[in-house]
């Protein structure tokens, strides 16, 4: 009974949480994975209730434990490596940072970008001589592109257009690396790459994947009601990073 019982909250938590991510319009369709979540709770309670673990062959369910141990030990692993990054403050006086993009709405920058855009202020206002390199192309539901609306938001703040430079035809993470990559010395070149603290470590990663020999990062803050969906959707991230050999 209280297996059931903990299936049912999960179920419930997970229905819940979707429609949380829903609600916030953040351009993507990962709220479903929640969905999927509260869908797989739900069944699991029907196992539980109609005694269905026990009927199954004992090869079966050792092949089953077996499966579902290892996924939660890479669960672990990945998330491990992904809150080693949370507390990256970058060097001094690098030559460039890199902004990663993320969704801009009609209003300006989301949730999401704006920690990312102060994070680069407070750096570039600090060290005035390092050059800000602004990435993320135009999205189906972006006015424009994510690098003209860094740009805007940078400027606007202060910092002088002369040290922005603007990347504006990438549509995701690793493209927002390669491109940028074309501004830069990656041999000789110090580089920050700016980004919420859960995309810290992919970001770094990827970097180093792409050439750039002298990279840190420099972790922006993330909103914490939904920073547990952050993580998960890191994680699939860096899976599919990985199998594309991006993080190799």
């Amino acid at each position: 009974m209280k297996k059931e019982i903990f299936s049912i909250l999960c179920s419930l938590f997970c229905f819940g949480y979707c429609v949380l991510i829903y609600s916030i319009k953040s351009g993507t369709r990962f709220y479903l994975i929640w969905g999927m979540g509260g869908c797989f709770f739900l069944g699991l309670t029907a196992f539980w209730h109609f005694g269905i673990w026990s009927k199954l062959p004992h090869g079966l369910q050792r092949t089953i434990l077996g499966m579902l141990l290892f996924g939660i030990l890479v669960f672990v692993i990945t998330e491990g490596c992904i809150i080693s990054g949370f507390r990256a403050k970058g060097g001094e006086n690098l030559d460039y940072i890199i902004v990663l993009g993320a969704q801009v709405k009609e209003n300006g920058p989301s949730a999401a970008l704006k920690y990312r855009l102060d994070a680069a202020y407070d750096y570039l206002v600090e060290n005035e001589n390092t050059i800000c390199i602004v990435s993320g192309g135009q999205g189906a539901n972006e006015p424009h592109s994510e690098a003209q609306g860094m740009y805007w938001y940078l400027t606007e703040k202060g910092i002088a257009a002369e040290r922005i430079l603007l990347e504006d035809k990438s549509t995701n993470t690793s493209e927002n690396i390669a491109f940028s990559a074309v501004f830069l010395d990656m041999e000789k070149d110090s580089v920050g790459i700016v980004t919420n603290n859960f995309h810290v470590f992919r970001g770094v990663h990827l970097a180093r994947h792409y050439g750039i020999k002298n990279v840190c990062g420099i972790s922006a803050g993330s909103n914490v009601f939904f920073q547990l969906n952050n993580m998960v959707r890191e994680f699939f991230g860096i899976m599919k990073d990985l199998v594309c050999g991006n993080l190799l």
